[in-house]
């Protein structure tokens, strides 16, 4: 089987050149779009990348490294679709080739889904007993703001399992920031922890007013009562 080809095949079958151009503009124009709505590309892909269960991770991310290199977005939101559905077969000793595709065209949208397989690698490995943590404090100090990103989001949906001290101590660290995807990330990632921890994220939240920007404050606290 080629992969690569039957995939083109698959998305240029269902593809709508009338969607591209506002898929283009929706994404500032930085990238060629096909025409292929999320759930279509699911559904057109999904047997082929069904079909990779069990060839390994290093075959899995020399896949997704070719995706990443089509000019059409929709590649990249396929090689993060296979990357998610076979993320059990990837390990922390892959986190540098994850994080290194990241920051190959880099948007919010690739770098919003890396960050969900990273967060869900790392988070295998806390159940594990390890600390997968550690291998974020790299990522939250990065020149690239688009790692500190990914490693503001990894806790994600983690509810129980996040290590708040962490979270809170990632969100100063990065408080002082003007990037807008920055200051979003600190919110959005509070915001979701306030779902299982809601009294924690106003307190911490409040202490830390002065220090945090009003969008993060504002994002943080937008479902609790006040």
């Amino acid at each position: 089987m080629d992969l690569h080809a039957e995939l083109k095949a698959a998305l240029e079958a269902v593809a709508e050149p009338g969607r591209a151009g506002p898929m283009q503009a929706y994404m500032r124009d930085q990238f060629v779009f096909l025409g292929v709505a999320a759930p279509q590309r699911r559904l057109a892909a999904r047997g082929l990348v069904a079909g990779l269960q069990g060839i390994g991770a290093d075959a899995l991310l020399e896949h997704a490294q070719l995706l990443w290199q089509q000019p059409e977005r929709e590649y990249q939101h396929v090689a993060l679709d296979m990357l998610a559905l076979h993320r059990r077969q990837l390990g922390i000793e892959h986190l540098p080739a994850l994080l290194g595709l990241a920051r190959q065209r880099a948007w919010w949208d690739s770098v919003d889904g890396m960050a969900g397989i990273v967060g869900e690698v790392l988070q295998a490995e806390q159940q594990r007993g390890g600390d997968g943590h550690a291998h974020m404090e790299g990522a939250l100090r990065h020149e690239d703001f688009w790692l500190r990103r990914i490693a503001m989001l990894h806790q994600l949906g983690w509810r129980a399992d996040t290590d708040a001290a962490w979270l809170f101590g990632a969100a100063l660290a990065l408080a002082h920031e003007d990037e807008f995807f920055i200051r979003k990330a600190i919110g959005w990632a509070l915001r979701d922890y306030a779902r299982h921890a809601p009294e924690a994220v106003t307190a911490f939240a409040d202490a830390h007013r002065q220090q945090l920007s009003a969008l993060s404050y504002r994002e943080a606290l937008k479902h609790q009562p006040r």
